[in-house]
């Protein structure tokens, strides 16, 4: 650490260039120096860093402010929206965090540069080295590279550690390296894409990793692997295009050297070229596989690319990994990838997950993309931005196509800041991902004909920049199509276009829904649906859950209208008017599914979405802030649909008794009750209390189910159920129990609150609401708060059915988990509007 003197000293050097943003850099050259691994040439910042929530007056104050600010330890990624993403009683923070460090720099180079590379950082990003300005970033989803070597005192600037290293701490209080620091704003902008009337959250903080990355004097910016397949059995003919990061001007002559390999690991290209540094993008290298091993779902085979750039200031190892596919979109037909049907069976992501908003942990994401597979996709919407790297790494390896799109979200056409920011992040978004094979469409927007639209929803102004960013992707990427979502007024622009049509939910019914497919089919030359699907109260399940359809208006279109997302106003739907049940959203999942399977011009779909996420926008729902149309819940608890859909994607066989999570079933003594089986297998039979109900046989078409139901009476209290799926050679079994309850319940009068289980000091509390007579009321919907006296803290603002302190019962009951007291007793209670609280001690 040096001196303040020379902190002061070298701070003023600095002052006269650093009154203007400096530009940052394409993050590709991260990507290229492998700062996903610590080595000498690369660090991940993780730890030794500190917030500080709230303005400051000058970067000055980040590192004189004890007095003015309380600063918290705490390790990268992090999102200052955690904890607050969800919060049933105020509006999530928008505004300033701060993040300061100091960095130990040890660059191996003589003459080298030193890069910070931020992989995402919301919404609006300011670094300082010192006091002195780095650089500033607009945009809360692409990544992004400041060279800060010119910002280093003199004794670290551009000197190798073995000759002039920094000076060590004088004392313990002291730390080591250079002083960072970073202002995060999500501030509300005009200017700034997404909108702020956007249906998700727009977090702040430095949510994804921060890395400290060493380079040569002249190194590569970016590496582009071209490949073209003109058909799928053709060879392969391949180019690796690059450009150079030379802010020194360095002349000397440069060797190149590439090398690709398969994925066994066998060579397919060599060679070494002399070239002097170019500006520009320039082709390195152009070569052929004669018999290229495609990329596709089944067999996503990668090839690896190896570059060294070697010049008198040292050797840089550049490491990419692309595939070769061939892909074809028929006009009102079929996609087709290597020259067969590929039906598109697709989820949605955003970057969210609960504790952790924004700031999702490695291995969080690798599950989470798992699951995805597991479920049965080969297809995902990236939404609404530009996603982590790792989520496309996964996408490569997996095999699951991407859809892929800037955050022009729910805006019209702003001013020429916001214009620039639309251009200049779909450039960063295809210069930093244009190697993964997974990636299929660049997505230019989304619903950008919303009814609150800023600064107004003006046609002409619309289509033109739309057509602008179309023509724009396709200069810059002209292997990949476009495509948009939501925007009627400009279908005919992008290559592929998504209506909006939501069958059974904002309007219309679920049966409707193929009328609606070959209506839009007839009106563009590529369909896809994205987007489709249903919210649901994970835990909440329903004996008649299709009734509300009765109430609901059909022949008029299955779109979503205005505002028809909110829970009030306007004609039924069964989004206002239904139940939010599991048992609904999978009768309509169910639906979807077995009419997308028939129809063989159809693209494909993508079901909105993968996992629970919030929203500042829907407050009202059964946990407040939450968008609940996940198959998963925002923990990634699978909820009953993830199963209807491996019952319709997946080879592996599978068999899943609907109910898991539905302790109690109610109805009338000796009444056939439906028992839904979701399998992919030929046959199943069904044990009801020991007896078999009878063997069923898979039929998509034989809704609901695919013709495994059956219709059984239960005896009151307690039933077990059990079913023998049977596929070829290979048995699967699955089994669950439940109560059957004959006793009918009056309005709702009494909650009762009891300890249901404890791990160590967490401790879960269950609400239950009764009648008068003491009879559970199953099918109460009512809202509840849960609250604590007397010390220990809920676990709370989860963003989960049983991790929010504010959440709709479902069926008559509501879960928390509380860690407890450590040095007394623990008060909960539980309340509801016009019913009497109930309390539990918890010691």
């Amino acid at each position: 650490m040096y001196s303040r003197r020379q902190f002061l000293k070298s701070s003023a050097t600095v002052a006269a260039v650093s009154l203007l943003p400096r530009p940052s850099l394409s993050a590709s050259i991260a990507t290229l120096a492998q700062a996903s691994a610590d080595s000498p040439v690369s660090t991940r910042l993780t730890t030794g860093w500190e917030y500080f929530q709230g303005p400051l007056a000058s970067p000055w104050e980040a590192w004189h402010s004890e007095e003015l600010a309380t600063w918290q330890p705490v390790a990268m990624p992090h999102c200052f929206n955690a904890y607050d993403g969800c919060d049933p009683d105020v509006p999530y923070y928008r505004g300033n965090g701060w993040y300061r460090t100091h960095a130990p720099i040890t660059n191996p180079y003589k003459g080298g540069r030193t890069l910070l590379h931020f992989e995402g950082a919301g919404q609006a990003t300011t670094v300082y080295v010192g006091e002195a300005l780095a650089g500033k970033h607009v945009g809360g989803y692409d990544e992004f590279v400041f060279d800060i070597t010119d910002l280093l005192p003199p004794f670290l600037n551009n000197a190798a550690p073995s000759t002039n290293p920094a000076p060590k701490p004088k004392s313990k209080k002291q730390p080591a390296g250079v002083p960072i620091a970073v202002l995060c704003d999500n501030s509300r902008d005009l200017d700034r894409i997404p909108s702020d009337f956007s249906d998700f959250s727009l977090y702040g903080g430095m949510y994804r990793h921060v890395n400290l990355v060493y380079v040569p004097a002249v190194s590569f910016e970016t590496v582009h692997v071209q490949t073209k397949l003109a058909s799928p059995k053709a060879p392969a003919d391949i180019s690796i295009v690059a450009t150079l990061y030379n802010p020194t001007g360095t002349i000397d002559p440069l060797e190149v050297v590439v090398e690709v390999l398969n994925a066994k690991g066998a060579s397919v290209h060599r060679s070494k070229h002399t070239m002097k540094p170019w500006t520009a993008a320039s082709e390195i290298v152009t070569f052929r596989v004669a018999t290229p091993e495609l990329w596709s779902p089944s067999s996503p085979h990668l090839y690896q690319c190896r570059i060294t750039l070697t010049s008198p200031t040292g050797e840089y190892v550049a490491h990419e990994t692309f595939g070769i596919r061939h892909t074809e979109w028929v006009d009102h037909g079929p996609f087709k990838l290597n020259g067969e049907r590929l039906l598109l069976r697709g989820t949605h992501r955003h970057e969210d997950h609960a504790g952790y908003a924004a700031a999702m942990p490695d291995d969080l994401i690798d599950q989470e993309m798992q699951l995805i597979k597991d479920m049965g996709a080969n297809f995902i919407r990236l939404a609404h931005y530009q996603q982590s790297r790792r989520v496309l790494e996964h996408c490569d390896r997996l095999g699951i196509l991407v859809w892929e799109e800037i955050p022009w979200c729910r805006g019209g056409v702003g001013n020429d800041i916001f214009k620039e920011m639309a251009r200049r992040v779909l450039r960063n978004m295809i210069a930093q991902h244009h190697n993964h094979p997974s990636i299929l469409l660049w997505g230019l927007g989304n619903e950008n004909d919303w009814p609150t639209e800023y600064p107004e929803i003006n046609q002409p102004e619309i289509r033109a920049f739309l057509t602008e960013l179309r023509d724009l992707s396709h200069q810059l990427d002209p292997s990949r199509l476009t495509t948009i979502r939501r925007l009627d007024f400009a279908r005919d622009i992008p290559d592929v276009y998504s209506p909006s049509i939501w069958a059974g939910w904002y309007s219309g019914t679920f049966p409707e829904y193929q009328k609606s497919l070959e209506t839009q089919r007839e009106r563009v030359n590529h369909l896809f649906h994205a987007e489709w699907g249903a919210d649901s109260h994970a835990g909440r399940h329903s004996e008649n859950p299709d009734k509300v359809l009765a109430k609901i208006a059909t022949g008029h279109g299955t779109d979503e209208r205005g505002l028809a997302y909110m829970n009030t106003g306007g004609e039924a739907r069964v989004s206002k008017d239904g139940d939010w049940s599991e048992t609904y959203a999978c009768n309509l999942f169910d639906w979807h599914l077995k009419v997308q399977q028939t129809l063989p011009w159809f693209t494909g779909s993508a079901q909105w979405i993968f996992k629970d996420f919030t929203t500042p926008l829907r407050v009202e729902n059964p946990v407040p802030r939450v968008n609940q149309k996940g198959v998963v819940t925002r923990d990634m608890q699978k909820k009953e649909a993830f199963y209807v859909f491996q019952s319709y994607w997946t080879d592996v066989p599978m068999v899943r008794l609907y109910g898991h999570t539905w302790p109690i079933r109610w109805g009338e003594p000796n009444e056939e009750k439906m028992v839904k089986v979701y399998s992919n297998c030929e046959t199943a039979e069904l044990f009801v209390n020991g007896k078999s109900a009878g063997v069923r046989h898979r039929d998509s078409q034989d809704f609901p189910a695919a013709g495994l139901r059956w219709m059984t009476p239960f005896v009151a209290g307690n039933n077990h159920l059990r079913v023998v799926a049977k596929r070829g050679s290979t048995t699967v079994i699955d089994e669950l129990v439940f109560d059957y309850q004959t006793e009918t319940w009056g309005p709702p009068t009494t909650l009762k609150l009891n300890e249901k289980n404890r791990a160590g000091n967490r401790v879960t509390i269950e609400a239950k609401l009764y009648d008068d007579k003491g009879v559970i009321c199953l099918d109460a919907r009512n809202q509840v708060r849960f609250s604590l006296a007397g010390g220990g803290k809920l676990i709370d603002n989860m963003g989960t059915p049983s991790g929010s302190r504010v959440v709709q019962l479902y069926n008559g009951r509501a879960e928390i988990t509380l860690e407890k007291s450590p040095t007394g007793q623990t008060v909960a209670a539980v309340s509801s509007a016009d019913i009497p609280s109930a309390f539990s001690t918890i010691a």
